[in-house]
């Protein structure tokens, strides 16, 4: 079952709210916690992530900056970024730069946040699948090319 199980990055400096966070959620999904960008960074490194969750608010960088920060390496986890405060340009940021599926605000509301975050590994799911059946056709193309060139030079 564990293998089966989202596998969910929480990213918050405020270490209460990280131990909430597995407190409540850690019968359903996977979890792996950071305190900092850069200790998200380095779970990142060494785990397969499906989501995302960050707090905007952190000390030497923020929730956006650090989800702008890892596309390049990790473009796939969804990300969700979380705030206590409601700054309308946190969000403009967070949708343009850190490519934030949703934006939630604290404390958040466990049903509600269960609800983000089923629907977001929805799209992982279907994006994954996508790609995969992508590069499935790719790769049939590849072959139908050769065959299709051995047949003519024969």
């Amino acid at each position: 079952m564990e293998k089966n199980k989202i596998r969910i990055l929480y990213v918050d400096d405020e270490v209460n709210n990280l131990k909430a966070f597995k407190a409540t959620f850690r019968r359903d999904y996977k979890i792996f916690l950071a305190d900092s960008a850069d200790e998200g960074r380095d779970i990142l490194l060494q785990e397969d992530i499906d989501i995302i969750i960050t707090d905007q608010r952190m000390p030497k960088e923020n929730g956006v900056d650090f989800l702008e920060s890892i596309i390049p390496m990790h473009p796939d986890p969804m990300r969700i970024l979380l705030t206590g405060y409601t700054d309308i340009q946190a969000v403009i940021d967070a949708i343009n730069k850190g490519k934030v599926y949703h934006y939630l605000t604290k404390p958040w509301e466990e049903d509600y946040l269960r609800t983000v975050v089923k629907n977001a590994y929805e799209v992982f799911s279907l994006r994954k699948e996508n790609k995969q059946l992508t590069d499935s056709l790719l790769k049939a193309n590849d072959q139908l090319e050769f065959l299709l060139r051995q047949n003519l030079l024969s």
